[in-house]
């Protein structure tokens, strides 16, 4: 039978790396939306040549790789730049995911996406977990592990769906506010519940 799709989302340092990670080890086939992002525009991908063709060779790294803060600060001050960006990227990206869940050989795979709600893939799941987390330990979590401000945190917080967005359209909530061994434990009883899913709905 054909795995179902559940999706994972979460707002920046929630956690929801961990918990994919805890899935992973427990069988479960995982698609990374950002690492598809990245696949589609690796050097000698067609994305990245109507990237360069659109923003000048100034948006590549000497090595020929693309140069992710120079792009981002071009689509960040321009609407219009930032619009035809998502307009090229986003169905390739979804169907580098596409392919990757169809490789899928257990009961349930997931899709994890930080903009799983706001870019439409959610499109793509059966079912939705959200990792959610309060938001001053969301801070603390990103500064410490991204060497990063607090008030580059709150502006990224500001960009990503809002938590009520987020909640509204959850099947499942799973709020990481605790040590790494209740994590994996209710990434366990989840796992368990989610086996007897059919098609990611209860009988």
């Amino acid at each position: 039978m054909k795995p179902w799709i559940l999706g994972l989302t979460g707002g920046i340092g929630s956690g929801k790396s961990a918990v994919a990670q805890h899935f992973i080890e427990l069988g479960v086939h995982a698609v990374d939306a950002d690492h598809a992002a990245r696949w589609v525009v690796e050097p000698g991908k067609p994305a990245l040549t109507k990237i360069v063709s659109h923003f000048g060779e100034d948006i590549l790294h000497a090595d020929g790789t693309l140069n992710r803060p120079a792009l981002r600060n071009r689509i960040f001050s321009n609407p219009d730049d930032r619009r035809w960006l998502e307009a090229l990227l986003h169905p390739l990206i979804n169907e580098e995911i596409r392919q990757s869940l169809e490789g899928a050989e257990s009961p349930y795979a997931i899709l994890v996406s930080p903009l799983l709600v706001e870019s439409g893939q959610r499109r793509m799941t059966q079912r939705l977990l959200v990792v959610d987390a309060p938001e001053a330990l969301q801070i603390e979590r990103t500064v410490s592990r991204d060497q990063t401000s607090s008030e580059q945190v709150e502006a990224i917080l500001k960009v990503q769906a809002k938590r009520e967005e987020r909640l509204r359209h959850a099947h499942d909530v799973l709020v990481n506010d605790r040590d790494l061994n209740w994590l994996q434990a209710e990434v366990q009883r989840l796992h368990n519940f989610y086996l007897t899913l059919r098609g990611g709905k209860e009988a």
